[in-house]
């Protein structure tokens, strides 16, 4: 096989293409066990009838030329053509069509039976290398856009996914007399992935339409598209790899730390004393004899004690001559805070390759520059150049690619949510969100990461790494610049390049990353998983004080997929013992406004025991929730997560603040618990 292709390869080279022909692509993917309509190339009349005669039955002639693509929409396709008569005539029709045209020869194939329509395409994505794409060919492509898309190289259960992760799937699994041998679509995705895989030559595949049939399926037209071989990818530098240091240092300097309220030096500093850091503290400051009460340094070599990590808070253009100070100190790692690089312009690019160079040749890792340093409230450590105020010890770790967003996002949650690590990582000139999530992931004291990202550096190893960990941790992942406005902003702030939006969908759900649409999602996704366990059933229990919201709830939880559970008939017993005799119904259980702490929490506990219940979603009133803390955190939930809905939860924050420090996080309305709820069971099963 290899010496087919690389004779195919080297024939389409040697006469200047950068294309193989059809008959070609076919000869490629037969190689593999592809099943095609086949092709000879003829190039006389004669050829044309010969190769009819030899395939028997109907054929199909095509046009030849590199000047033709869509050969079909210029005429070049003539179809069903039964004898020698009517092969003549195509021929000599297409031969007077494209007078004017190169042509190389007219291709003779099989006439296919009709079966499903299908596509299966290969793209390179500039940040995740080569795409696999799977859709329902024909007008289903071209209007309605039913496609799915995988990183290369697949596994047999990406292809699975690929499949069911198209809205006609129920054409292929049976509808109407139609159907789809779905085994041997799956082997046909992951022979095209292996062949990208074995030859990083082919730049593109078209094979469009596949005929999909209940027992099996044929490639009818093909098109690979060869290119450049790409670039392997960067070997993992000289360089610490493991950054635990970073994130637990015994000593930080602050190179431009400043005794004036106000200064971003001062506010970094001040962030380290406030917080009570534990290691040393070295201020680099040369007209300060001390700052904040701690002996002041003129410049970082005069300290002569080892540093783990130096924050670099000075002008653009002085921090090449202070990143190459630090490296011939010994430090460790360097966090370059300051702005005004790669995002403003060529000159900022021109000092990031300068600091860069001075690094990678002294095996130092910098984090930056453009960001907020890190956070970790588990050796009290704030490094922001926000002011942050007291944080608890938390669970949830955050890498966010913008930094004064993410001390923001401190200050509103820090009630309601409790943070462990917080690290920023700016224009990610070297550390970057993968070296985050791998350390941030690895932390002992971190349960869930959430992540926001404007771009990603070294796409495969994200899906790779991010695959590994989705195993034992969730990843929250929120990814802006979904739209073309969102990508020039994205350019802009980080001179990062967007990738296309469906890619980065389709690779987090390959690697079993959860995509929040916005902060709100992200951070209420966050809450759940952070202090509730998973569903192992996708039944849910719903329990209000008002109807209308329950049955608000019962249409969300189905419309995210999931359903209310049925209980057994010796605890609907039970529960109708506890209801009022005017209300019948046990899920969703409405008590009317003569709910109860106490009959919530009797209530919760006979859902408990019912082996169909997977989830609670309860319904609470503002005006008394404070009545409900106590009762329902006492409950042995035995695995099983609770959600709370308080409509008008602003206006009840001190308790919905208690609620969520006991563990139950409290959402607006009953769509965002059925969601977070949905989001959780689908995690748990992909995970699995």
């Amino acid at each position: 096989m290899r010496v087919l292709l690389e004779e195919i390869f080297g024939r389409a080279r040697g006469e200047g293409r950068a294309y193989l022909m059809e008959h070609e692509s076919k000869a490629v993917l037969e190689s593999l066990g592809i099943s095609t309509t086949g092709g000879v190339l003829a190039r006389s009349e004669e050829e044309a009838v010969d190769a009819a005669k030899s395939i028997g039955g109907p054929v199909v002639l095509k046009v030849m030329s590199p000047q033709v693509v869509h050969k079909s929409d210029a005429g070049g396709v003539a179809l069903d053509l039964p004898g020698p008569g009517e092969v003549r005539g195509a021929y000599r029709e297409m031969m007077e069509a494209f007078a004017e045209k190169e042509i190389a020869g007219v291709a003779v194939q099989e006439m296919a039976r009709p079966g499903t329509e299908a596509i299966v395409g290969v793209a390179r994505d500039p940040t995740f290398g080569p795409i696999l794409m799977f859709g329902l060919g024909g007008i289903f492509v071209e209007i309605l856009q039913d496609v799915s898309l995988r990183s290369i190289p697949i596994t047999e259960a990406d292809a699975d996914e690929m499949i069911r992760g198209i809205k006609g799937r129920s054409l292929l699994e049976g509808y109407r007399g139609r159907s789809a041998d779905i085994p041997a679509l799956k082997r046909l995705l992951l022979r095209i992935s292996d062949l990208v895989v074995e030859h990083p030559e082919i730049a593109e595949m078209d094979l469009n339409p596949v005929f999909l049939y209940p027992d099996g399926y044929t490639v009818v037209d093909a098109r690979i598209i060869l290119g450049d071989v790409p670039e392997e990818a960067e070997a993992a530098p000289a360089k610490v790899q493991d950054l635990r240091e970073l994130f637990y240092p015994k000593s930080i300097a602050v190179i431009g730390a400043s005794g004036t309220r106000g200064k971003l030096g001062w506010n970094v500093f001040s962030n380290l004393i406030s917080h009570d850091f534990k290691g040393e503290l070295y201020p680099i400051n040369p007209k300060a004899e001390s700052i904040l009460g701690v002996k002041a340094y003129p410049r970082i070599s005069a300290v002569n004690k080892p540093i783990d990590v130096a924050v670099i808070l000075v002008q653009a253009s002085m921090t090449p001559e202070v990143v190459r100070e630090c490296c011939d100190c010994g430090v460790k790692y360097v966090i370059v805070e300051s702005a005004g690089f790669a995002e403003m312009g060529e000159e900022g690019r021109k000092i990031e390759e300068e600091m860069k160079a001075i690094t990678d040749s002294r095996g130092v890792r910098l984090l930056g520059p453009n960001c907020s340093g890190i956070i970790n409230t588990h050796c009290s450590m704030v490094q922001s150049i926000g002011i942050v105020d007291a944080l608890s010890k938390g669970n949830i770790g955050l890498i966010s690619q913008a930094g004064v967003c993410a001390a923001g996002m401190l200050w509103g949650l820090r009630h309601i949510m409790d943070f462990g690590i917080v690290a920023t990582i700016g224009n990610k000139l070297d550390i970057n969100e993968t070296d985050m999530l791998e350390a941030v992931s690895q932390d002992e004291n971190v349960e869930v990461v959430c992540m926001y990202l404007e771009s990603v550096k070294g796409g495969r190893r994200f899906i790779d790494a991010a695959k590994r960990i989705t195993r034992e941790k969730p990843i929250i992942a929120l990814k802006s610049g979904r739209t073309e406005a969102g990508k020039r902003a994205v350019a802009s702030h980080t001179a990062s390049m967007a990738g296309d939006d469906l890619v980065y969908s389709a690779v987090f759900s390959q690697a079993g990353v959860i995509r929040a649409r916005d902060y709100e999602h992200m951070f209420n996704l966050a809450r759940a998983v952070s202090k509730q366990p998973f569903p192992e059933k996708e039944g849910v229990f719903i329990i209000t004080y008002a109807g209308s919201l329950g049955v608000i709830s019962a249409d969300a939880v189905i419309d995210e997929g999931m359903r209310l559970a049925e209980l057994e008939e010796h605890l609907k017993e039970r529960l109708l013992d506890l209801l009022p005799e005017y209300v019948g119904g046990t899920n969703p259980v409405d008590y009317t406004f003569s709910m109860d702490a106490e009959t919530v929490k009797r209530t919760i506990e006979i859902g408990v025991e019912s082996e169909d219940v997977g989830s609670f979603i309860v319904i609470l009133q503002a005006e008394i929730l404070g009545s409900y803390v106590e009762p329902l955190g006492k409950v042995d939930y035995r695995g099983k997560p609770i959600t709370v809905c308080v409509a008008g939860k602003e206006f009840a924050m001190d308790e919905v603040i208690r609620m969520e420090n006991a563990g139950i996080p409290v959402y607006q309305t009953p769509e965002q618990c059925a969601d977070a709820i949905s989001v959780m069971y689908r995690h748990r099963r992909s995970s699995r």
